[in-house]
């Protein structure tokens, strides 16, 4: 599968609601950071002004909800400097990490941001052990996703 766009995490702000709301994974060579995806950010109602409360609305009057449709699952990658290196060692870490998601983002259910985090270990790891340890974290996180 792709590793599509719309998969990336890029707004800082996606970033810090994995680390402030989200849990932690060790796998050793880099950290797992995962957490539900925020809510999208909701425009004002323009036809009501600012300062204003919204009428009350009775349930009967209230439009049916549409179904959620869930994003598919998100990923940021963190290599800095001070963990992992200088910069070609930096991007390949970065590489590597996204790979294990592409191979396998299908062990992790829609609707959910994952963060990874390098550490000066990873690229002295075989790429199958990065891969394996990314597996099990998954199977230990989300039990539930396909296999």
């Amino acid at each position: 599968m792709r590793f599509r766009a719309e998969q990336h995490l890029r707004r800082q702000l996606d970033f810090q609601h994995v680390r402030t709301h989200g849990r932690r994974s060790d796998c050793g060579a880099f950290m797992l950071w995962y957490a539900r995806q925020s809510p999208p950010e909701t425009k004002a109602n323009p036809a009501v002004p600012l300062g204003q409360v919204h009428p009350p609305v009775d349930a009967a009057q209230e439009p049916p909800k549409a179904s959620v449709k869930l994003l598919p699952a998100r990923l940021g990658v963190v290599a800095s400097r001070s963990a992992v290196g200088n910069a070609p060692q930096r991007a390949r870490a970065k590489r590597r990490l996204r790979e294990v998601f592409r191979a396998h983002q299908m062990r992790v259910p829609a609707g959910y941001d994952l963060l990874l985090v390098a550490r000066s270990s990873l690229n002295r790891l075989e790429y199958c052990e990065v891969e394996r340890r990314f597996v099990d974290a998954c199977r230990k996180i989300f039990p539930s996703a396909a296999s």
